[in-house]
């Protein structure tokens, strides 16, 4: 079949989804959209996103050396500051995020912070670490079933600060604790969580028994929007095609041509990327090369 150049233009918008491109077009209130531009040879052109950093400092060095810094939010990452309490978080997206520094045998001041990146770096998001003092002690769980119990993130908020990561059976620990009150909240992506967290007050004694039940995430559901500008040229309809390999293995998604300028998918998968390319199709069903190749991740 002869491929002629027909397609203009794609633009994608991805719902619940991150764009990787810069968002030149507001297209849905929970997403964005931007158009790209083929080249006259039909050349593959990723947009690239704009990323952003945060970073600070944990003093004094007895306790910032070797601190483990935990981000929340819009992304999630862990740092370990250097020998001079230094930390830093780059390649963020622009959102909300949370900072929680932890170490052994110390506290911190204050116990996490909250940033918001708009469209410059955070600096200065800096922490001061305390010896703990007096009795120590600990909080530890389980969750259940293992399918999202397994592997999930508990944070821990209070006087001291810390992440842990469940081991295969579900469980999890927090040990050398101070007096005082906590919130332990569990995450993993794809499940929810029963209670969200739970308030857990330390008085010289460990507390186990701090459980959480684990479901898999049935109302939130993922789509990708895409639409282009029309073909200068009659066509009949257009074509639009799918792949989870970079610039090569599309599948076309539709099973007649779109008549329209737009197309949904709503069959992707979380924690998958997406690669899409439009092609238009004319009356005698010549189709037109590839446009070039847009991306939604669906977190």
């Amino acid at each position: 079949m002869v491929r002629s150049e027909h397609f203009q233009g794609l633009s994608l918008c991805a719902q619940r989804a991150l764009w990787t491109g810069a968002c030149l077009l507001v297209a849905l209130t929970s997403g964005c959209a931007g158009t790209v531009h083929p080249t006259s040879n039909a050349v593959t052109q990723t947009p690239v996103a704009q990323t952003f950093g945060i970073s600070g400092a944990v003093s004094p060095t007895t306790g910032a050396s070797g601190a483990v810094i935990t981000l929340s939010g819009a992304a999630a990452a862990t740092a370990t500051a250097n020998s001079a309490g230094a930390y830093s978080f780059s390649g963020l997206p622009a959102g909300t995020y949370a900072v929680t520094p932890s170490n052994t045998g110390f506290t911190f001041n204050p116990t996490t912070q909250s940033a918001t990146i708009t469209t410059a770096n955070i600096t200065g998001m800096n922490f001061t670490a305390t010896p703990q003092t007096g009795p120590t002690s600990s909080i530890s769980g389980t969750i259940t079933p293992t399918s999202g119990g397994s592997g999930a993130t508990v944070l821990l908020t209070g006087p001291a600060a810390a992440t842990a990561t469940t081991n295969a059976s579900g469980n999890y620990t927090f040990t050398g604790l101070p007096n005082g009150a906590y919130t332990v909240t569990p995450s993993e992506s794809g499940f929810t969580f029963t209670p969200a967290s739970k308030s857990v007050t330390l008085s010289s004694a460990n507390q186990t028994g701090v459980n959480f039940t684990a479901a898999a995430s049935t109302g939130q559901t993922h789509s990708v929007a895409l639409t282009w500008t029309a073909s200068t040229s009659t066509v009949s309809g257009y074509n639009i095609y799918r792949s989870t390999v970079n610039g090569s293995g599309y599948t076309k998604l539709n099973s007649s041509l779109v008549a329209s300028l737009s197309y949904s998918d709503t069959t992707v998968q979380p924690g998958t990327t997406y690669f899409y390319v439009a092609t238009a199709v004319d009356s005698g069903g010549d189709e037109s090369t590839d446009s070039n190749q847009a991306t939604a991740v669906i977190p």
